[in-house]
């Protein structure tokens, strides 16, 4: 099996989809695992009979290692092991989860015997129906609750899923932890007088070692190798009354709104992310050298810069398996209702844990939405080897003096919000990064021209 992006030593195993003694044939499901942050399904290359698993759900699974063995009915008696490989190709993606099997003569030849009586012969019974059905509950997990369940020693077969599908959600998880600690309570109830021990206010109490998710993993060398980019810190005020303004029209105006829809019919809302997006795209025509990706040659020890043509935008998505970066593919070529639509797309599949490695690939520069959360001014930390992210903070209705024809001031009601840039000092100086802010505002605070340059 392939990596499933670039740098991955190791991936884990969600579930399993045979069990020793299932006849596979080519291009079968087998397993479903996540590396990082994507989940994908593994699919066999042979045809023949699962002989062994080598890892359990939950399992870390290393590059390299026997994933399971596939007894080839050949007339040869060939034992095939399915393994973690970096060196096996796939179809337009070297960086994508496929599988590969390294080929071996077993000594002495595998046997055809069931699952049953191979497990009898050696004196150890497997209940292989039982062990099937652990890993078929494994699938109706997520990862966040996963790591729960681990975290706190639980069996996933004690806990009943109330999702769909009977899928185990976070609430089923805590409702097993609330009556374990109810039974803890009953079984040994606190003394009437504190211990020494439970009096001793300088002892550390609930503090425990976890280890990091997947997610988290990536996370940690992500921000690691970040650290040695000088970031120059650039902030400025937009003017969004006039989003403001198209927003409310746009939900007056059913014809409209008919459009802003999902493939499957259901309405969307406009946000101002596709209309930042645009802009941003725009800016970044007049200063392309903020749209690039720093080359590191460890040959000549001469770095160089690749200024991108593709406007390849990361966006900065919440999730409950933690930050993913999917990435919106060619802004320049978009439009407003079909960003709006491939924003929605790619977050809704973020969020359910479904996007695929290339959906996470190629980012030329990245957008924060952080002000949907809250705060206004933030320091964002840029991804190598991009040169530059960019962090919208909250909206907010602020009053400001404005001046009319005739030269008469008044206190208006106008809505702004905090752009916040992050640029690497190495290759962009500040008035660079400030002229495009400026450009970036322009486009913001007039929306209505934008139309004159949409493709």
């Amino acid at each position: 099996m392939v990596v499933t992006a670039s740098g991955i030593t190791e991936c884990q195993i969600i579930s399993w989809l045979v069990k020793p003694g299932d006849e596979v044939q080519e291009f079968d499901p087998i397993c479903e695992v996540q590396s990082d942050k994507a989940s994908v399904e593994i699919t066999s290359r042979f045809e023949g009979r699962i002989e062994k698993l080598h890892y359990s759900p939950g399992d870390m699974a290393a590059v390299g290692s026997p994933l399971l063995d596939i007894d080839v009915e050949d007339g040869e008696e060939d034992l095939i092991e399915e393994s973690f490989t970096a060196d096996s190709p796939i179809e337009n993606d070297n960086e994508a989860i496929g599988t590969t099997a390294s080929t071996e003569i077993s000594k002495p030849p595998v046997q055809t015997l069931d699952p049953v009586s191979r497990s009898e012969s050696s004196g150890i019974k497997v209940d292989y129906e039982s062990l099937f059905l652990k890993q078929q509950n494994a699938a109706l997990v997520s990862p966040a609750v996963r790591r729960i369940l681990k975290e706190h020693d639980i069996d996933i077969n004690e806990v009943q899923g109330t999702g769909k599908d009977q899928r185990i959600l976070k609430e089923d998880v805590q409702r097993v932890l609330k009556a374990r600690e109810d039974i803890d309570a009953t079984e040994n109830p606190p003394p009437f007088w504190p211990s020494p021990e439970s009096s001793n206010r300088n002892s550390p109490i609930g503090d425990r070692l976890v280890t990091l998710s997947p997610i988290q993993a990536q996370m940690f060398k992500a921000m690691t190798r970040s650290l040695s980019i000088p970031h120059f810190l650039y902030t400025h005020t937009v003017d969004l009354t006039e989003f403001v303004r198209i927003r409310k029209r746009v939900a007056t105006r059913p014809a409209i709104a008919a459009r802003l829809q999902t493939g499957d019919g259901k309405p969307l809302k406009l946000t101002l992310l596709p209309f930042m997006l645009k802009a941003l795209s725009e800016a970044v025509s007049s200063f392309p050298i903020v749209n690039s990706r720093v080359v590191e040659n460890g040959k000549t020890g001469h770095p160089t810069l690749e200024i991108k043509g593709s406007h390849n935008f990361g966006l900065a998505v919440d999730t409950p398996q933690g930050l993913l970066v999917p990435v919106v593919r060619n802004v320049q070529h978009h439009s407003i209702m079909s960003l709006t639509r491939e924003i929605s797309r790619l977050g809704h599949l973020a969020r359910q844990g479904k996007l695929k490695p290339e959906d996470m690939q190629d980012a030329t520069l990245v957008v924060s939405n952080i002000g949907s959360i809250g705060g206004q001014v933030v320091a964002p930390v840029i991804l190598s080897p991009m040169t530059a992210i960019v962090a919208i903070g909250k909206a907010e209705e602020v009053p400001v003096f404005a001046v009319d024809s005739d030269g008469n001031e008044s206190i208006v009601k106008k809505t702004k919000a905090v752009v916040s840039w992050s640029a690497d000092h190495r290759i962009l100086d500040g008035a660079t990064v400030a002229r495009c802010a400026q450009q970036l505002a322009l486009w913001l605070e007039n929306i209505d021209d934008m139309g004159l340059v949409l493709k």
